[in-house]
């Protein structure tokens, strides 16, 4: 259980790492887009493509280095396409909460666009689905990506 919990931890330092680099880029390049003309739910999906495009590799590295032990028997490679494929569902998953965050709640409720400003909408959004992705992220890295414990091994 110790060693789990140094894992998360660690993980949790990576994700805020990542996090950070993702959240800048996507408000960054959503606020530009949205100077431009373009509507703010579109802008923040392009922002946030860019920032976990950027996000995912850095935390590829960062991940693999120290967090997750690797599968002896399993090439970078194929240790790398897995990852990236686990984190395109990740960022299905990320995207599908932005578009619904902003198309339906932040559009639809009048008391939450007098409130918040599009790019308040964009961060908020953004905050909810890293919180939901993070999670996804480390359970499925760890079922498909860590060298299993040996028997009798904790």
């Amino acid at each position: 259980m110790k060693k789990l919990m140094e894992q998360i931890l660690k993980f949790g330092v990576v994700g805020v790492i990542c996090f950070g680099i993702d959240f800048v880029i996507t408000l960054g390049i959503s606020a530009v887009l949205r100077n431009i003309g373009m509507a703010t739910a579109t802008a923040a999906l392009i922002g946030a493509f860019f920032g976990f495009t950027v996000s995912v590799i850095i935390n590829y590295l960062l991940s693999m280095k120290f967090v997750f032990v690797r599968k002896e028997d399993m090439d970078r490679k194929r240790e790398f396409i897995i990852f990236t494929v686990l984190s395109l569902i990740g960022l299905g998953i990320n995207e599908l909460i932005i578009k619904i965050s902003i198309d339906v709640v932040y559009v639809h409720v009048a008391a939450l666009a007098k409130v918040l400003t599009p790019g308040m909408a964009t961060a908020a959004a953004k905050i909810v689905a890293t919180g939901v992705v993070m999670v996804y992220n480390f359970v499925t890295r760890k079922l498909f990506l860590e060298q299993k414990d040996g028997p009798g091994e904790a």
